[in-house]
């Protein structure tokens, strides 16, 4: 059974950092696209990051292009979401989302498996 264990959310003052984790089990890691997607009160989800399978970078959205960076460590089955210079927009249920051999998509239904998300708060 695949499960995707999200962590590193909080709350943190605009212009912080914060990485954002997600632990993957039950699956063969590398052979999986990771993303990451977020939600606001009233707003649908959107995209965040992805790393294909392969390990391609899909371009970032302008929301979080050059402040938001993700990465993965296969030997730990990881998936990381480092995220810099955060504004009060950013706040969010952020959710870890994997797929198998995915190409790395933006769109949320092109991903099979989904993690509980964990909070960001960004005080103004």
């Amino acid at each position: 059974q695949v499960q995707l264990v999200e962590s590193g959310g909080g709350l943190v003052q605009a212009g912080g950092s914060l990485r954002l984790s997600c632990a993957a089990s039950g699956l063969s890691f590398s052979n999986y696209a990771m993303a990451w997607f977020r939600q606001a009160p009233g707003k649908e989800r959107d995209f965040v990051a992805a790393l294909s399978w392969r390990g391609s970078t899909t371009p970032y959205p302008d929301s979080v292009k050059g402040r938001f960076s993700i990465s993965r460590d296969n030997a730990k089955n990881t998936v990381y979401l480092q995220m810099n210079s955060l504004k009060f927009e950013d706040t969010a249920v952020y959710y870890c989302a994997t797929d198998p051999r995915g190409v790395g998509s933006t769109k949320a239904d092109s991903y099979m498996y989904w993690g509980q998300g964990t909070q960001v708060t960004v005080s103004s």
